[in-house]
């Protein structure tokens, strides 16, 4: 065992007691947690900042909105209705479709307008929120993925987490929807990681479940050497939300929009650590070398920059 921790250390993999101690409660003051923790804070400051981001639709924060939801969603075909505080995508509905009171799920199922008012007083209950607190339901667009994967995605959207550390992008990982997920970008309900080399946006390892893959196993398509668009400018997004959020280790999501381009979906300050496995190395390599060489580093473009010719050859 001694000996593991040691060869695991050596080759820079990041645990959870050193994330918690050396960088979560030293760089992320407690005090600005709810500005990611609650998804419609982070929405209106990423707006106000000029990032882009999900339009809103509506919130709902009592139960007596629930009376006129009808009203609420008439003129809208499709939407999404999240929990404003809850995590790992649980809690999510995605509507596709509708005839009248009749709504279409992203995986073909026929729900009810009664059904959607339950899952909202769910949602308002706490049943999906960090630590069970009574939550508000936030209604807003329903992301269409970029067509460009279409041919590495199962039916639901896939989302690219990057992982930001004193506002320097350090690495990077594409989640993709699987039949096993439930067509969520979510790595523990089944979806596929993707590590992501940070100089040109080039997908390169990719893990399912415990197993190293090369190709998507619902579409049977090759998943590394896959080329992300956008990649300069999800970089600079991912750099920006250093300053807007004050914390200086954060996870930031991000999903294509085949219309939209770019938008931000959430902000974690407790990232986890299975971008290391999707990258195949760890994260302490390149955390110590900003450390060392590059934290007077002001401008996001400089960030950037850095992260893509040089940190990308810290391994």
């Amino acid at each position: 065992m001694l000996n593991l921790a040691r060869k695991l250390s050596e080759a820079g993999v990041m645990g959870l007691n050193k994330r918690n101690g050396d960088y979560i409660s030293r760089y992320n003051p407690r005090r600005f947690y709810p500005l990611v923790d609650d998804k419609l804070k982070t929405k209106l400051l990423a707006e106000r900042a000029g990032i882009a981001v999900t339009e809103l639709y509506a919130v709902i924060e009592v139960e007596g909105q629930l009376r006129d939801l009808h009203k609420i969603i008439a003129d809208y075909s499709d939407f999404a209705i999240k929990p404003a505080q809850g995590s790992g995508g649980d809690g999510i509905e995605v509507i596709v479709g509708r005839a009248k009171n009749l709504f279409r799920k992203s995986n073909g199922q026929i729900i009810t307008e009664d059904h959607l008012k339950f899952h909202i007083s769910n949602i308002l209950s706490g049943l999906f929120s960090l630590g069970g607190h009574e939550d508000k339901a936030i209604i807003e667009y329903r992301v269409k993925f970029d067509q460009i994967f279409d041919s590495i995605s199962y039916q639901g959207v896939p989302d690219i987490r990057i992982i930001v550390y004193k506002g320097f992008p350090v690495m990077a990982m594409i989640r993709l929807p699987t039949y096993m997920s439930g067509g969520r970008a979510n790595l523990h309900q089944g979806a596929i990681g993707v590590g992501i080399d940070l100089s040109n946006g080039r997908t390169l390892n990719a893990v399912w479940k415990n197993s190293v893959i090369t190709e998507h196993p619902d579409t049977r398509n090759p998943v590394t050497g896959f080329e992300i668009p956008h990649w300069e400018e999800l970089l600079v997004i991912a750099a920006k939300c250093y300053e807007l959020t004050n914390l200086g280790y954060l996870g930031v999501d991000i999903v294509l929009d085949r219309t939209k381009g770019p938008l931000v979906l959430e902000m974690n300050a407790r990232p986890g650590l299975n971008i290391q496995i999707a990258n195949h190395m760890g994260l302490l390599h390149r955390l110590r070398f900003i450390d060392a060489n590059a934290e007077n580093m002001g401008s996001y473009m400089d960030r950037v920059s850095f992260s893509r010719r040089i940190l990308t050859r810290v391994n």
